[in-house]
């Protein structure tokens, strides 16, 4: 008889904390995240309901994982805007507004783990989500500077206040499109374009 592995024997090397953060992904997806907890989590991967706390101390951990995992596929996809060759910078900051808010609306609980006041309201972000979260933030700054220097957004405008604004553009549309709010996922391609041509079409205005 064919001896069958136990849960705590298919995660002997190590990749209990991997599962752990993509069955907990997954479950903040389908559930919001009132509805996660290490217990329910590990009922979910199968193993001991002491096991995810080997991993993790409490939730607060758990769902900052998480969101390191949503902020390193954010920051890929804009290094991979950024150093495409075939775009010029009016495409790339195109497919940046785009990319922000296609990712917001198809990922609203991930996106209000990110950005939203479970986490960084009550301060409880850990060290290591904020090394990938605020470097994320920095990389737009580098973009919007790069953007500023050929021309494309305003050059006199102070680089930081404008990768302010300009991030407080998208994320109120992106709110507006997971909060259903005036808006739904037909208007995305049309309020990404306006919020191109505000940027883009005022920059003589603001630098005379």
């Amino acid at each position: 008889m064919k001896d069958k592995k136990s849960p705590k024997a298919r995660y002997h090397h190590g990749d209990l904390r991997t599962s752990l953060i993509l069955t907990a992904s997954s479950m903040l997806k389908d559930n919001g995240v009132e509805n996660l907890s290490l217990r329910k989590l590990a009922d979910q991967v199968g193993v001991s309901r002491t096991a995810p706390y080997h991993h993790f101390k409490d939730k607060n951990e758990l769902l900052c994982a998480i969101a390191e995992q949503g902020f390193s596929h954010w920051k890929r996809q804009l290094e991979g805007i950024y150093e495409n060759p075939d775009l010029n910078e009016e495409q790339k900051f195109r497919a940046f507004i785009h990319g922000y808010i296609s990712y917001a609306a198809q990922n609203p609980e991930m996106y209000d783990l990110m950005f939203g006041r479970t986490i960084w309201k009550q301060n409880s972000a850990t060290d290591s989500l904020k090394d990938i979260a605020y470097p994320t933030f920095q990389f737009q700054v580098k973009m919007t500077r790069d953007w500023q220097h050929n021309g494309l957004l305003p050059a006199s405008l102070d680089t930081l206040r404008l990768s302010q604004v300009t991030w407080g553009t998208i994320h109120g549309i992106a709110r507006l499109l997971i909060d259903g709010i005036y808006a739904d996922a037909s208007h995305i391609d049309e309020m990404c374009e306006t919020a191109l041509r505000v940027f883009v079409l005022n920059r003589l205005e603001v630098d005379k």
